[in-house]
């Protein structure tokens, strides 16, 4: 999304939450799909508003779009190296050579600890930093004469999508543009270009001492203090790994709830070092319908009869997710009354029995402008027979 989430929301940076709450519903009643059927423009704008909402209005999410932009809500965006992005850089740090900007570190993903310190210290030359007294590669497999770290299973990715009721009743599908790691093609996720030799980054030593405002010592992050080491690739700076973007479409099956976890199996980060990748966990969220409340697998909705459908029963058709049905009004049915239309409501995601729609009868009484509409009325009064409010009694 390009535009700002505060302009799309039509509030300030400054906005409280009660000022944002307010101004998503006021745009989201008037975008809502059900209100503007078929109006593809609207359903659009309804999507982006909600994302717009799911993200400030947690103060997490808020803080660091309002620190990162845009990038904080992308695929892939990792608050803990974020965090360690934060720190780095404010001890008089940039990340690519020393008095670059910030070349060379990268948000994706879920790293570890030795992980992101591998990215910070390699974007600034390669430089050793080893956080672990020299273990940090322990890990590493030889690889002719010089260790490597061994390939590593890609991180999990989670996306969250907005899905209408009727949606997560039916199941659906939706298109996903992700901005994700991916495999190196150069290299094709090795990390390496050519056979290992003398390091680089020590000069064999398999020593290294940081420069700038901190200073450390310790064993070499590129050779893991070996001395050899092939040459990083020029295409991923040897982590096996590039951002790429790709379309993908992903079904969403009948019955989603809001929080639900839909799991695509081999659609997260490329594995580092050409491990397997990780896999796509889409969350939903189901906002309020006009019309239907759910609760659990169960639907309920508010049915308007007239005062001679509620008096003498009647056929009427009600609308379903499922389309069009015939129900039966039974005579001198009151309001408040409840049908039960079995096997209409949402079907469950652990494969068992769907649940059932409820309608509530609402009679709805005519105007009375007219004198044949007065004179109906009155002779419907002395029908009762008896005071219907006598047994209200406190």
């Amino acid at each position: 999304m390009a535009e700002d989430f505060y302009q799309l929301l039509g509030v300030a940076r400054t906005a409280p939450a009660d000022e944002l709450k307010k101004a998503y519903r006021k745009l989201a009643k008037k975008y809502h799909p059900d209100v503007n059927p078929g109006n593809k423009s609207a359903e659009e704008k309804f999507k982006q508003v909600s994302v717009a909402f799911d993200i400030l209005s947690d103060p997490r999410k808020r803080a660091l779009y309002d620190e990162f932009g845009e990038d904080a809500v992308k695929m892939g965006f990792d608050e803990k190296k974020a965090a360690a992005f934060r720190q780095y850089r404010s001890a008089g740090m940039r990340g690519g050579q020393p008095g670059g900007t910030s070349g060379g570190f990268d948000f994706g993903g879920n790293a570890d600890v030795n992980s992101v310190f591998e990215q910070i210290f390699r974007g600034m030359g390669g430089f050793g930093f080893d956080p672990f007294g020299g273990g940090g590669a322990a890990a590493a497999a030889e690889a002719g004469g010089g260790r490597r770290p061994a390939p590593a299973r890609g991180e999990d990715l989670t996306a969250k999508i907005q899905v209408t009721l009727p949606e997560a009743v039916k199941g659906t599908e939706r298109a996903l543009v992700l901005t994700r790691p991916g495999r190196c093609a150069r290299c094709k996720g090795t990390g390496d270009q050519g056979k290992p030799g003398k390091c680089e980054t020590c000069g064999g030593t398999g020593r290294t001492r940081s420069r700038g405002p901190i200073s450390f010592s310790g064993a070499c992050p590129t050779c893991a203090g070996t001395g050899r080491a092939a040459k990083p690739c020029p295409e991923c700076q040897g982590t096996g790994l590039v951002e790429e973007t790709q379309r993908l479409t992903v079904k969403i099956p009948a019955g989603v709830d809001n929080g639900s976890q839909v799991r695509v199996p081999g659609q997260g980060a490329a594995g580092s070092r050409g491990g397997p990748p990780g896999d796509l966990y889409i969350q939903t969220d189901v906002p309020e319908h006009p019309l239907v409340r759910r609760e659990g697998q169960d639907l309920h909705m508010d049915l308007p009869i007239t005062v001679p459908e509620a008096m003498l029963g009647a056929e009427v058709r009600v609308p379903t997710f499922d389309g069009d049905v015939t129900v039966t009004v039974p005579p001198e049915s009151q309001s408040g009354r409840k049908l039960r239309l079995r096997g209409r409501g949402v079907p469950s995601l652990k494969g068992g029995a769907r649940g059932d729609l409820y309608l509530t009868l609402r009679v709805m009484v005519p105007p009375a402008g007219t004198a044949e509409a007065k004179a109906a009325v009155q002779a419907l009064q002395k029908a009762y027979g008896s005071d219907v409010r006598a047994d209200v009694k406190l």
